[in-house]
């Protein structure tokens, strides 16, 4: 029996040393199909489908109801505020803005007449953003409305105000009337019927994929922009002696410029253990706010966030700023939750059927897919069936 090495056709080395590519080969692109793969899925994630579409209608339908709510407060104060009668004057605005670079609808006239116009369109304006009506237009002017008003009299309100010019600017990328608006309930009403000529499919594949885009980038930004916020916040108050001595919000409420109610103000600062622990929990969950939100322990942190900010609200008279704040954490909270709120809110209120969303246009079938009930179309050329004589 002749050897293995002198076997001409079974060369000497392992047997599969052939047919093995070499590991130098392999080893780097297993990195480079990783890094791919989480492209595509990122990809994917970004142009497929909206997300969070409940979250914000939540947040387009909390941001009109606080402004509008806002002006309508300030409605007795309007002109010593934004009006020509105010004492930051119409010239000192435009004064300020020409080394600012802000502008404003309110300063293109000095009129009282105009003003009061202004201010009525204002209010339109917020309740249509709220109800969701043409939310695509109404978006935009409702972002106007709010840097208009903001920079009129920058110095004249508190930082609430900051937040919900962000956000309205934010929102204008998103689709935040596809749930909970009058334009869901008029594209439920209309669906199956078109009432403008349908673009061709690549076009409107590509106008979905865009508009599917900026929302999830629209939705991201506002996310981050929350981040920062939180984090911004709860680092700077690292630094402060007071709050790590745990005395800050002694000497908060101790500032009468924010005691709306003194008696309750000076009943929580006798409260010195409860005073010291709200403040090192209210720098913890701040500095940890941008790590939780991968996980179940974002509930409970955002639970406590809620107590927090209606604490700045009843004891230091802030109501715009932690509304504002708790309308942006809603933002984190899962589309399965609000609809879970949604048909508690239903059952609640004694109604039984539940109205279905409208299929955005990425889900809705293709044109090309034959509807059931029907036999699809058959492909390849078709055989004529010779007559019979």
């Amino acid at each position: 029996m002749p050897e293995t090495a002198n076997d001409p056709i079974r060369p000497p080395g392992p047997a599969n040393s052939s047919t093995r590519p070499p590991e130098s080969a392999t080893a780097p692109t297993r990195p480079l199909v990783r890094v791919t793969g989480a492209v595509r899925h990122a990809w994917a994630l970004l142009t497929e489908r909206p997300l969070s579409l409940y979250s914000i209608a939540v947040l387009r339908i909390g941001y009109g109801l606080l402004y509008l709510v806002f002006l309508l407060r300030e409605f007795p104060h309007r002109d010593e505020i934004w009006g020509p009668g105010s004492p930051w004057t119409p010239d000192l605005a435009r004064q300020l803005f020409d080394q600012t670079g802000w502008v404003s609808v309110l300063t293109l006239s000095d009129s009282r007449l105009y003003f009061e116009l202004c201010y009525a369109a204002a209010l339109v304006v917020s309740v249509l953003f709220l109800l969701g009506w043409r939310t695509r237009a109404v978006s935009v002017l409702f972002a106007v409305v709010v840097a208009s008003f903001h920079a009129r009299s920058i110095f004249m309100t508190d930082g609430g105000d900051n937040l919900v010019l962000l956000m309205a600017l934010y929102l204008v990328l998103t689709a935040s009337g596809r749930r909970w608006s009058l334009d869901a309930r008029r594209a439920g009403r209309a669906s199956g019927r078109r009432w403008l000529p349908s673009l061709p499919p690549r076009l409107g594949d590509a106008r979905r994929t865009l508009v599917t885009a900026v929302h999830n980038c629209g939705l991201l930004v506002i996310g981050v922009q929350v981040c920062f916020l939180y984090g911004a916040a709860g680092l700077y108050k690292v630094q402060g002696g007071t709050w790590g001595a745990g005395t800050a919000l002694h000497y908060v409420l101790n500032l009468d410029l924010f005691q709306p109610w003194p008696v309750l103000s000076h009943w929580a600062d006798e409260q010195a253990l409860a005073i010291a622990v709200v403040g090192y929990l209210t720098v913890l969950l701040q500095v940890a706010f941008p790590f939780v939100l991968f996980g179940r322990l974002k509930y409970p942190v955002l639970t406590m966030l809620l107590g927090m900010h209606i604490g700045i609200a009843v004891l230091m008279g802030l109501p715009l700023f932690s509304g504002a704040m708790i309308i942006a954490d809603a933002v984190f909270l899962p589309d399965r939750f609000w609809a879970a709120a949604a048909r508690l809110a239903r059952r609640a209120l004694g109604r039984t059927v539940e109205p279905q969303p409208v299929p955005e246009a990425s889900e809705a079938p293709e044109a090309s897919e034959a509807p059931r009930g029907t036999v699809p179309k058959q492909g390849g050329p078709v055989t004529p069936v010779p007559e019979r004589p």
